[in-house]
């Protein structure tokens, strides 16, 4: 008796499922080319942030220096861009981006700052910038070969 009302149960939400599916897919469809044509429109008008070069090699420098790059981009797209956050993989990499908008066709400046004290011999950093862009993300990278402070024996 209880494996009879267990299939009867099972086949019903099976059931039940089944027609889920099937509403969310006719839902989902596009009756006409004008609304998929206004869709695809959507998704192009969307800022592009669009970078000279997104990784920078500081080369060779002495601990404890602090060494600044400036990342030159271009809002490529067709929207304002927004920069919403920009963060350095350890607070030894500090990031500062324009606040305002950046119109289409506009470029822009991010300075990336790199504290060298602590942290001897190769380092590869990584900038990870927020965006309103399709992607949502932008990643820039920076890399420096440390050469440690001599060790002073007491």
């Amino acid at each position: 008796m209880k494996t009879v009302i267990l299939t009867t149960v099972a086949g019903a939400f099976l059931m039940v499922m089944i027609s889920c599916k099937n509403e969310t897919a006719t839902e989902t469809k596009v009756e006409s080319p004008e609304i998929a044509e206004k869709g695809n429109t959507a998704i192009a008008d969307v800022p592009v942030m669009a970078f000279s070069k997104t990784d920078h090699d500081f080369g060779t420098i002495n601990e404890g220096d602090i060494v600044k790059h400036k990342f030159t981009f271009t809002n490529t797209g067709k929207a304002p861009l927004l920069i919403i956050s920009a963060k350095g993989s350890c607070g030894c990499t500090v990031p500062e981006w324009p606040k305002e908008p950046i119109a289409p066709g506009a470029s822009g400046t991010l300075l990336v700052a790199f504290n060298s004290n602590g942290k001897p011999n190769l380092q590869n950093k990584q900038i990870t910038i927020t965006t309103n862009t399709e992607k949502g993300k932008e990643i820039l990278k920076i890399k420096a070969m440390v050469t440690p402070k001599a060790k002073i024996n007491s």
